[in-house]
């Protein structure tokens, strides 16, 4: 008998569900899709069967997500591929903090879904969502083995004095302050595949990843390890995002307190829900603001050139911090589609090795490609990320070896 080769992918958000079902002997898709606003009366589903090409939409109330994942296994049991199947090897599930606890996939038992919960006062976002979707999963198979990747766990190979902030040791300890930086499994994904582009191993390469969409972050990846991220203790910190601020002086926050009457609530609001581009500009689609800044729009183009700044003050210390760089790899939503951005990013930078050639920077496409001249001293790319074959690997990997 063989060996079951499938794994389900769930990212499961505070009120949707993503999923993929990849075959792992060829990193095949079999089905995608995404169950959005849950436990409204407008819930939606989406699926699609990558073997057939079938797409089918449902509308309508789904209560939460034990619903909802039910509604999604009965979505892939109508094309053969349900959670019932033999051939299911195990559910990989993204969870967004692991700590300083978790530094690698993790098999899923009682005693890692109580360090998650514990965990939730640093991601209240995220990973109550997170657990929800376990639970639920658990519960629907509770004889297939589980397994938390963590966005946080690329990152627990920084060096303490990139990962922890100057203050009182004592209650950065008690509180758990430290610099954890997210989005860990497109930084893996992407700092090993931009050293596959080059021909070498991850282990020869230093690359400087940026991940640019509506949440951005930059890594300085060395031989293959993270040694410093732009995003701290939550995922506001660092490069300006879509609605994010990004780097602020800490002291704006005691001034909004004070002087302009602030609670607590409102500067979350504001810091997290109604700045970085929106707040700038009133936009958080890049192509809008490149088509406002084409028709002149002053207001557009602050809020691009800030956006560009700070992508910049980021590549060159991050360049001081590896001393030698092979490679700077945009990914993600903006990184991978925004040639302006990559542009302007590493415009004036000839002194570094950087450099963009116009014609390749143009050209548009699914593969990992470079950018930079020949000649070029150090290597620009685009490498797509694959959030969720990156976790599907992990997954796999870590099953066959319990095994």
């Amino acid at each position: 008998m063989t060996s079951p080769t499938r794994v389900l992918v769930l990212n499961s958000g505070s009120s949707s569900v993503k999923y993929q079902l990849l075959d792992m002997r060829d990193s095949s898709r079999l089905a995608v899709g995404l169950v959005e606003r849950i436990g409204e009366q407008t819930s939606g589903l989406k699926h699609t069967c990558l073997t057939s090409g079938d797409t089918r939409e449902h509308s309508g109330p789904i209560a939460d997500h034990e619903a909802a994942l039910k509604a999604v296994a009965e979505e892939l049991g109508r094309d053969g591929l349900g959670l019932d199947s033999p051939e299911l090897a195990a559910i990989g599930h993204r969870v967004v903090h692991g700590g300083m606890f978790f530094t690698e996939p993790t098999v899923i038992d009682d005693e890692v879904l109580t360090e998650i919960e514990r965990l939730i006062p640093v991601a209240p976002l995220h990973n109550p969502a997170n657990l929800t979707g376990i639970r639920t999963a658990r519960a629907l198979r509770p004889d297939l083995p589980q397994v938390a990747v963590f966005d946080t766990a690329f990152h627990t190979t920084m060096p303490e004095s990139a990962a922890r902030y100057a203050i009182d040791p004592k209650i950065a300890d008690r509180y758990r302050i430290r610099r954890y930086g997210f989005h860990g499994t497109s930084h893996a994904y992407v700092s090993r595949e931009t050293a596959r582009l080059l021909g070498k191993d991850p282990s020869e390469v230093n690359v400087i990843v940026l991940h640019l969409g509506n949440g951005a972050s930059a890594s300085a990846v060395a031989g293959g390890r993270c040694v410093d991220t732009s995003m701290g203790l939550t995922p506001l910190e660092g490069l300006v995002m879509g609605t994010r601020s990004g780097d602020l002086d800490p002291a704006v926050i005691f001034h909004l307190a004070r002087v302009g009457d602030m609670s607590m609530d409102e500067i979350d609001t504001l810091l997290n829900k109604r700045s970085g581009l929106f707040g700038l500009c009133g936009d958080n689609d890049m192509r809008e603001i490149r088509r406002r800044i084409d028709e002149g729009d002053e207001e557009a183009a602050l809020a691009f050139d800030i956006y560009i700044h700070r992508i910049k003050k980021y590549i060159g210390a991050y360049y001081a911090v590896l001393g030698t760089v092979d490679a700077v790899a945009f990914t993600a939503g903006v990184g991978e589609n925004a040639a302006p951005v990559r542009e302007a990013a590493v415009a004036g930078l000839e002194s570094l090795g950087l450099a963009v050639d116009p014609e390749r920077n143009a050209v548009r496409g699914g593969e990992p490609r470079l950018i930079s001249p020949e000649s070029a001293r150090v290597a620009v790319a685009v490498v797509p990320t694959d959030e969720e074959l990156e976790i599907a690997t992990q997954t796999y990997a870590l099953v066959g070896k319990n095994n």
